[in-house]
């Protein structure tokens, strides 16, 4: 096993930044200037929000705290030269033991840390937190995280700058090989037990030093196991969905990576920075310029509704340009790319790229206009002429012959063609509300589903009984959608249940 994974596995801890990127063109890599690498070992940088500080992990310095073996937390300040100068020990959060950061908050006010302070070492791995009050760090405390048990000397974490995420990397349930990835996710005040986050970014080799962008949807690690030019390599892949659902990985290139180990890229402003032992035994951090992106165009087409209240609207996008991936926020909350069943109305969204560039678009989808049917009033002429309606909770379209009004209805009907009546016929008008259904293709369908529902049962009925088998005949008059326009209150039933019936006459 080499030294370079076996100091970095121990310190594989995540990273944030102000913005993120997939990986465009940029300058050649060049060594941090500035003061920030020696003749020790330094890696893992970690800035404040405004990229004024940087802190780091350095290693192998006489001057840390626990002696020359130690590794502290370190932080040099920004220069008006663009330097990192002043290198200094955080002494608040370092002891004797390995210490190292593991994330800041977006504020730069609360520290994660790896836990190294309960006074024995590596008696518990995991996360100690620590906030910045009145000009200095608070004592680190334990951070909870349900069913995590981390077993031998290679592990490492990251927690995001909200502050609701965890990646953590170690040997543990349903690793392929060595260090998988695991994510714990927060809610409330509770982190989840540890889920293994699939194959696609796990492989049999050991992936470690994750850093999750700000949007949670692009994971920068490094790994053994997907090849690459030497020893660990670094990679970006793009979440697809869940935490388990990542796309294949894509290696930054020749030009980042190195025949030797490559880990903890990050991104800050228009610089990239991370740590390579590619010019010597010991890690450095090495940091490139990040060019400007092309712009990003997005432009939009709407298709409009082919009926009434159908709700078939579509939308569809393309974007030119800028970095990808890229997210979508729609005005109706949607996240994807392009949009489906659309109603009525005004669309706009606005589109990110990976180098947070924004463009917007806009579209109008309409409809054609509602055509309204007057349904007759029943009214019963003579003694001959019988009248039935019923109306219907949504998504109902069946009535039972033998309960209620309609049980009376059809035993009306059974008394006068035993009085002599030679035959009937039923008319039947049906309708259904303008509140979307769920189990329909259309409102227009559940309509016709209640008319063809009550014709049938009716046929049904008088067919089984000899005597009267032939003398009803039933006539669907009209399926129809009607009544008020919907505006998304389902919950109004006395607004749109006189709307949702079926009406029998007899003649």
């Amino acid at each position: 096993m080499n030294n370079a994974k076996l100091l970095f596995t121990i310190l594989s801890f995540g990273l944030i930044s102000v913005s993120q990127a997939q990986f465009w063109d940029h300058s050649e890599p060049e060594k941090l200037g500035g003061d920030v690498n020696s003749e020790a070992e330094e890696s893992i940088p970690v800035f404040s929000k405004d990229s004024s500080f940087l802190y780091f992990v350095r290693t192998f310095d006489a001057a840390n705290k626990g002696g020359e073996n130690d590794q502290d937390i370190w932080r040099s300040q920004l220069d008006e030269n663009g330097n990192y100068v002043s290198s200094e020990l955080v002494k608040a959060v370092n002891n004797k033991y390995n210490n190292a950061v593991l994330g800041l908050n977006k504020t730069g006010t609360t520290m994660y840390l790896l836990n190294s302070y309960d006074g024995k070492k590596d008696t518990d791995k995991g996360i100690a937190v620590s906030t910045y009050n009145n000009g200095s760090w608070s004592s680190p405390e334990k951070i909870e995280i349900p069913g995590l048990s981390i077993e031998g000397d290679f592990y490492g974490f990251h927690v995001n700058e909200d502050e609701n995420v965890i990646i953590i990397s170690h040997k543990g349930p349903n690793s392929l090989g060595e260090e998988d990835f695991y994510v714990s996710t927060k809610t409330g005040e509770q982190w989840s037990t540890p889920q293994h986050m699939g194959n696609a970014i796990n492989s049999a080799g050991y992936e470690i030093a994750p850093f999750l962008s700000p949007s949670q949807d692009t994971l920068y690690f490094s790994s053994t196991g997907f090849g690459g030019h030497g020893d660990a390599d670094i990679f970006y892949a793009v979440k697809q969905g869940s935490w388990t659902d990542w796309s294949a990985p894509i290696n930054l290139g020749d030009r980042i990576n190195s025949p030797k180990f490559d880990a903890y890229f990050i991104y800050s402003g228009n610089q990239a920075f991370w740590s390579s032992n590619r010019e010597s035994e010991l890690s450095d951090i090495y940091r490139i310029d990040i060019y400007t992106p092309p712009p990003l165009v997005v432009k939009i087409s709407c298709t409009d509704i082919t009926a009434y209240n159908e709700g078939d609207g579509t939308t569809n996008l393309e974007v030119q340009g800028g970095v990808s991936p890229y997210s979508f926020n729609w005005s109706n909350g949607e996240k994807d790319k392009d949009l489906r069943a659309l109603s009525k109305g005004d669309y706009s969204v606005i589109v990110t790229d990976q180098a947070g560039q924004k463009a917007t678009a806009e579209c109008v989808i309409d409809e054609p206009e509602e055509i309204i049917v007057d349904l007759p009033t029943v009214v019963a002429s003579d003694y001959s002429n019988l009248d039935f309606m019923e109306t219907f909770s949504y998504n109902k379209n069946k009535l039972n012959v033998s309960r209620g009004d309609f049980k009376l209805f059809i035993k009306e009907i059974e008394a006068q063609l035993k009085d002599g009546r030679p035959s009937i016929t039923i008319k039947v008008r049906s309708s259904a509300s303008n509140v979307p259904t769920k189990k329909f293709a259309s409102n227009q369908e559940l309509a016709a589903m209640r008319a063809e529902n009550i014709k049938y049962d009716i046929i049904g009925h008088f067919e089984k009984k000899k005597e009267f088998k032939g003398k009803v005949n039933v006539v669907i008059e009209s399926s129809v959608v009607t009544g008020p326009t919907y505006e998304d209150d389902a919950k109004n039933k006395e607004k749109y249940e006189p709307f949702q019936f079926v009406q029998l006459s007899t003649e």
